[in-house]
């Protein structure tokens, strides 16, 4: 353990990924940023807060000036501009200024509210990102994005807020569900797809290692994932161009998860994105029907879907427009040239899009097919 990646910003050192095998050394990480003289808020969930909530809390209180703990009720549903504005009040009351400093402990929902929290109050304060879901680790508390949902829309909200430090205490992922776990597995997979063919074929071979998530094993499929991201990030920081290559399964992945009012995780609905984005890949003659094929399968031995059943297609199609990304009614859609190469387009039509969600739709006629 004790790996670290530097993140830089405009050529410059931006912040550090830390990853460790406790919450043992997050002091001696924070130790630079003059936590003795700061307010601390740590912002998590109801779920984390129970299962590590108050080990950090007793780290952090001795070394800060005052460490206060804020709780909100777990789930996607509680992604909003209301709970941003209940961060808000608490930090009033609590007298926190710009000096002070906010701690995202949880996973991708709570990293995005409290990274927009930081980014947006008082015009901006630090904050630390301490992310303990696979999701989180592999991709969403790296690079700066925050935001909320607004009226079930994914991430119609936010500001591009950087972190100064990304603690990543490996061992929490032992307390995942396997549901939980294999949701965030998705995104290691997507990174694969759109950078790393070499990545894609030490996942399949290390696969029985992942499922049985062993430690080692899991600890170089982060840093190889994150090291994904970090360089693209690096070279576009605020999605002018390359970032968006990230989205790979995201278009058609956000708007089944509206769709289906978050009862997918989101790293499900991302496999099944990328599964049709690999189909329309075949079909406009990029990869070969063996290359779609492969992709599609290799999402089953880590227990991610790859149809759905229960959803009208023309519904989605039609959720797919009102996606943050599309430009003038024009979707940027993210395809693949193989596997290892994503590219953007901006010319998949609408009937493109439509056979692909039909693709992966599994309805009861095929089921007495």
């Amino acid at each position: 353990m004790s790996q670290r990646l530097t993140v830089h910003y405009e050529k410059k050192p931006c912040y550090d990924i830390v990853y460790e095998a406790s919450f043992d050394k997050l002091c001696e990480e924070l130790e630079p940023f003059h936590i003795s003289e700061r307010k601390l808020c740590i912002v998590t969930d109801s779920v984390v807060s129970g299962l590590y909530g108050t080990e950090v809390k007793k780290l952090l209180e001795p070394v800060c000036r005052r460490c206060e703990i804020f709780v909100f009720p777990s789930g996607e549903a509680n992604k909003t501009l209301d709970t941003v504005k209940e961060i808000y009040q608490f930090l009033i009351e609590r007298q926190f200024n710009r000096k002070d400093m906010l701690i995202a402990l949880g996973g991708g929902v709570t990293g995005d509210i409290t990274g927009y929290t930081a980014a947006t109050f008082l015009r901006g304060i630090d904050y630390v990102q301490i992310p303990t879901t696979l999701l989180s680790q592999a991709d969403s508390s790296i690079g700066g994005k925050t935001g909320v949902d607004f009226d079930g829309y994914k991430n119609m909200v936010g500001a591009f807020k950087m972190p100064i430090l990304v603690y990543m205490n490996l061992s929490v992922l032992k307390t995942l569900d396997n549901r939980q776990f294999f949701s965030g597995f998705a995104e290691v997979m997507k990174s694969a797809l759109i950078r790393d063919g070499i990545l894609y074929e030490w996942l399949i071979e290390m696969m029985y290692e992942i499922c049985e998530k062993q430690p080692e094993i899991l600890e170089e499929m982060l840093v190889r994932t994150c090291r994904i991201k970090q360089m693209i990030v690096e070279k576009d920081p605020s999605e002018k161009g390359e970032r968006a290559l990230l989205n790979l399964g995201h278009t058609i992945g956000h708007a089944l998860e509206k769709y289906k009012n978050f009862e997918l995780y989101h790293g499900e609905c991302v496999a099944l994105g990328c599964v049709a984005a690999a189909f329309i890949s075949w079909k406009k003659n990029f990869l070969s029907m063996e290359e779609y094929y492969e992709i599609r399968d290799m999402f089953v031995p880590f227990y991610l879907p790859i149809s759905i059943d229960g959803v009208e297609p023309h519904k989605i199609l039609e959720l797919t427009k009102s996606d943050k990304k599309a430009e003038d009614g024009k979707i940027k859609f993210i395809l693949l040239k193989k596997i290892g190469k994503a590219f953007i387009s901006t010319d998949v039509t609408d009937q493109e899009i439509l056979d692909a969600i039909e693709e992966i739709h599994f309805s009861e006629e095929d089921a007495h097919a």
